[in-house]
């Protein structure tokens, strides 16, 4: 759910703001002052706008947007004020504010620019860390999470970033590995510099000494001008080798080589090259496993396991899902052209229930899905009809869809009904019950038989030739069969 600030040393305007907020599923913090505004926006990162009175006695509204410029709370501001003059007006939008409303204000206009703002702050937050990524100073403090366990990680990645230390980081993938690496190298000395990544598991076995360390030309086949390398690509700045336990034998041996020396020798060539590289490491298996099963080398990992870190799983956070679930909807929803505002009380609690075993990676995509489903602001249960069946079961997601006049989730292949299946009959089949009593049960092959020269008899009307010749058996036969299940005396003086 949005959370929004609500600002204003009158009482009853602020009752009466924020019971229009929260009716329209807004969270409200209440603030009747400017001092203790500032306080809760420097505790609470996570507010998505401020409605802002201007006049107050302590510090005026003014005041609380120059306080937040100079600290870097990025925070759409909504003006409102009992006085109105074009001055007035002017002076706040040049501080930043996004919209101006004199009090009282009605409920649906303060709902529309809640709504606007929110959408502007999402984008400009979206453009905000694209530009830190594609820099490469996103930092520690751009991290989400407010978990004790994600704690414990950053806090100890802050350390790592005062140095150039290497880095390993350990734990599951989708965990958020590379969201570390990239915070460590946007806090330390090294910001602004090239970040390199390196999936090891993804590089065919024969090109990966070319991929990290380069090659020369005519090298090897198909070598048809000088390739820079990774390393050489990461001078001055950080290496990110994900999936390092897939890193082949060879390979190993060559990378201990440039860890230890700082040069590199690219493929074919007879001179080495100065690199001046941080790397930082990443793996979803215990390193120390594959070293001791042979898999890795001993000396390797020691030097790449200086600093380990263990990134924790989502489950071992729920914390940190309803900020990253909020993140994500404001990132994507962007993305996507969608005007979806928040997640309702009832998805967000379906989505901290659910344990998450693809961890963050896989709530970004619950997300993107649920945004792909969602007809209306705020997300809801129905939109998420995987994490439903998982939690509730089947049933519970067919009654949640029930109202929304369309099947808007998956059919399992496995729960997939057969092809026409309305044409097809709910009666017994009539060959069960040719051959069943009314107990069920299996009847004997005499009254089968007796039934199906009834049968022939009435189809043939009583012609005994035209019957022996249908039921494949002699005149005599059908002669002896007739008196056998009595039934000479009815067709016997029918006989042709």
């Amino acid at each position: 759910m949005t959370k929004i600030l609500v600002v204003d040393d009158d009482p009853v305007q602020l009752r009466l703001t924020s019971a229009a907020a929260e009716k329209a599923g807004f969270s409200v913090l209440t603030a009747e002052g400017g001092e203790r505004a500032l306080a809760l926006l420097r505790e609470d990162r996570n507010i998505g706008a401020v409605v802002l009175d201007l006049v107050m006695p302590d510090l005026d509204g003014m005041g609380v947007m120059d306080a937040m410029h100079r600290e870097a709370i990025k925070c759409p501001v909504i003006i409102q004020t009992a006085k109105s003059s074009l001055d007035t007006v002017i002076s706040a939008m040049r501080e930043g504010a996004v919209d101006f409303f004199v009090k009282p204000v009605a409920p649906e206009r303060l709902i529309i620019s809640l709504r606007n703002a929110l959408k502007m702050g999402q984008l400009e937050q979206k453009v905000r860390n694209d530009a830190a990524r594609r820099d490469g100073r996103f930092t520690l403090a751009d991290v989400i999470g407010e978990s004790p366990a994600l704690a414990k990680a950053t806090g100890l990645a802050a350390k790592a970033a005062k140095s150039g230390i290497p880095v390993l980081l350990e734990g599951e993938s989708g965990a958020g590995k590379e969201v570390i690496a990239r915070a460590i190298q946007g806090t330390s000395d090294r910001a602004g510099k090239p970040f390199v990544t390196v999936n090891c598991g993804a590089i065919p076995e024969n090109l990966v000494e070319s991929t990290l360390f380069g090659h020369v030309k005519g090298a090897f086949t198909g070598a048809t001008a000088d390739h820079r390398g990774k390393f050489a690509e990461a001078d001055g700045g950080t290496l990110f080798l994900d999936e390092i336990g897939e890193l082949p034998p060879d390979a190993q041996v060559k990378l201990l080589r440039t860890l230890q020396e700082g040069t590199i020798e690219p493929v074919g060539s007879a001179k080495t090259e100065k690199v001046n590289v941080r790397v930082i490491s990443a793996t979803n298996r215990r390193l120390l496993n594959l070293t001791m099963e042979g898999r890795f080398r001993e000396d390797l990992y020691y030097r790449l396991n200086v600093f380990p870190i263990y990134v924790p799983p989502l489950r071992d956070r729920a914390e940190d899902i309803e900020p990253l679930a909020e993140h994500f909807l404001a990132q994507l929803s962007a993305d996507a052209g969608r005007r979806v505002v928040g997640i309702s009380a009832e998805a967000m609690t379906m989505l901290k229930a659910y344990d998450w075993p693809g961890n963050v990676r896989q709530l970004q995509n619950a997300i993107y899905r649920a945004l792909v489903l969602a007809e209306q602001a705020y997300l809801m249960p129905a939109d998420f009809p995987q994490l439903s069946a998982a939690l509730n079961g089947p049933d519970e997601v067919r009654r949640q869809l029930a109202g929304t006049g369309a099947d808007r989730g998956p059919t399992h292949i496995d729960a997939a009904p057969p092809a026409h299946s309305e044409k097809i009959e709910t009666q017994p089949s009539p060959v069960i019950e040719r051959f069943t009593d009314d107990e069920g049960r299996v009847r004997t092959l005499a009254d089968v038989e007796r039934d199906l020269i009834v049968f022939a008899l009435e189809q043939h009307k009583g012609r005994i030739t035209s019957v022996a010749k249908s039921l494949g058996m002699g005149r005599s036969t059908l002669y002896r069969k007739l008196k056998e299940y009595g039934l000479a005396d009815e067709f016997v003086g029918e006989a042709a």
